[in-house]
């Protein structure tokens, strides 16, 4: 970030903490039983990475109505590994502990892209 402007993806909130919670994800993963890498281990995974890859793909858009639609999938992919984790806590894959950490920072990461997208959709009714 250079003068306080946003230069790259890499500069959002959203993304940083989006990026902490895939790194939380991938160490969870790890704990997970073999039989669930074609399940659970993937599936968080891929939930994950697609939160900050979306944020990315959406900081590179032009309009703010395309920023908009990458930015609520990016929130899509964070309520799908919410649910993820539950499960994984449920069927006793994961700690009371090691659930809230991520849970918490799950929160944290949806309300940031719920700014990010209300920001985006203000500019394209107020140009």
């Amino acid at each position: 970030m250079k003068n306080g402007r946003i230069q790259s993806f890499t500069d959002l909130d959203a993304w940083k903490k989006g990026h902490e919670l895939v790194l939380m994800v991938y160490k969870i993963t790890k704990s997970l039983p073999n039989e669930e890498v074609f399940g659970l281990t993937i599936q968080m995974r891929r939930s994950a990475v697609s939160i900050t890859s979306n944020i990315a793909e959406g900081f590179s858009r032009q309009t703010h109505k395309e920023k908009v639609q990458f930015y609520s999938i990016a929130l899509g992919s964070v309520t799908e590994l919410q649910n993820q984790l539950l499960i994984a806590k449920d069927v006793g894959y994961l700690s009371d502990e090691k659930f809230q950490q991520a849970a918490k920072q799950s929160v944290t990461v949806h309300k940031i892209i719920n700014g990010l997208i209300k920001g985006s959709r203000s500019k394209i009714h107020n140009p």
